[in-house]
C-alpha cells in the first residue's frame, strides 16, 4: 500500500516506522516547511493518505484528498466544526474517510468502557462525573479530541448536558480538567464520585506507537473502500 503522510511530526514520522515494517511504501511525506508538494499529481500516487497536521490546516488537507479521490485518514483534533462539510463532500464524491479522536485500539475499548459505565450511571444521582486528560506541553487544543469523545458518551445519557472547560462548572455541565504536562503522550481518567465511594477508570499511554499503529490500521481498512468510517469498524466493536 502506498501511504501519503500529510504532517510529519512527531507522530507522522511514528506512523512512517509503522508503516514500513508492515510493507507498505510511504510515497509522499509534508511538512510546513514543503507543503508545495502537495499536489493533486503527488496525492493521486497514494492508496490512502493519514492527516496528522494542525487544526487550521486539516479541514483543507482533507478536503483536497477527497476530491483528488484518494482516501483520507484523518487523526488531527480541533477542526471539528467542518466536519459535516467533510462528509458531505465525502458523500458528493464517493469517497472514503474516516476520523478518530484517538486510534489507539486500548483507547478505542476504553471509549467502549466509558459508555458502558456512563449507562450504568446515568439514574444515579448520588454520584458526580468529572474528566480530566493530561497532554504534552506541545498540545494546542484543549480539552483533548478524546476528552471530547469521553464526554459525548457519558451526556449522550442525559446525565449532563453539556462539557465545560473549568472547575467550576454548572449542575448539569460536565466538568474537564486539561492539563500541559513536559511529554506525557496522554493520560484519560473518567471519576465518579459520591460521599460514600468513587469510581474512576483510567487510560495512560505509554508512547506515541499505539496511536500510530491504530492509524496504519485503519488506513489497511479503507484504502479500498467507500464511505465514511470510524475506528468501530476497524475494530468490529461496538
Amino acid at each position: 500500500m502506498k501511504i501519503a503522510l500529510i504532517g510529519y511530526g512527531k507522530m507522522g514520522k511514528a506512523i512512517e516506522e509503522i508503516a514500513l515494517k508492515k510493507g507498505h511504501e510511504v510515497v509522499l511525506k509534508i511538512s510546513s516547511f514543503n507543503t508545495y508538494i502537495l499536489t493533486s499529481e503527488n496525492i493521486r500516487s497514494a492508496d490512502v493518505a493519514i492527516e496528522f497536521s494542525k487544526p487550521e490546516t486539516a479541514y483543507h488537507n482533507i478536503l483536497f484528498c477527497l476530491e483528488n479521490g484518494t482516501p483520507v485518514v484523518c487523526g488531527t483534533t480541533g477542526w471539528l466544526k467542518h466536519l459535516h462539510q467533510v462528509t458531505e463532500k465525502c458523500k458528493e464524491v464517493g469517497g472514503s474517510f474516516l476520523y478518530a479522536s484517538n486510534f489507539s485500539v486500548g483507547v478505542n475499548v476504553f471509549f467502549e468502557i466509558n459508555d458502558r459505565l456512563a449507562q450504568l450511571m446515568k439514574d444515579m444521582s448520588d454520584y458526580d462525573v468529572k474528566i480530566e486528560e493530561t497532554h504534552h506541553i506541545h498540545k494546542k487544543d484543549a480539552p483533548s479530541g478524546t476528552a471530547i469523545t469521553l464526554a459525548e458518551g457519558i451526556i449522550t445519557t442525559g446525565k449532563k448536558e453539556k462539557y465545560a472547560l473549568t472547575e467550576n462548572a454548572a449542575s448539569d455541565e460536565l466538568t474537564i480538567t486539561s492539563i500541559r504536562r513536559d511529554e506525557v503522550p496522554g493520560t484519560h481518567v473518567i471519576e465518579y464520585t459520591s460521599e460514600n465511594d468513587r469510581i474512576v477508570i483510567t487510560h495512560e499511554a505509554f508512547n506515541r506507537k499505539g496511536f500510530a499503529a491504530g492509524a496504519v490500521l485503519a488506513a489497511e481498512y479503507i484504502h479500498d473502500k467507500h464511505g465514511i468510517f470510524t475506528m468501530k469498524d476497524v475494530l468490529h466493536i461496538g
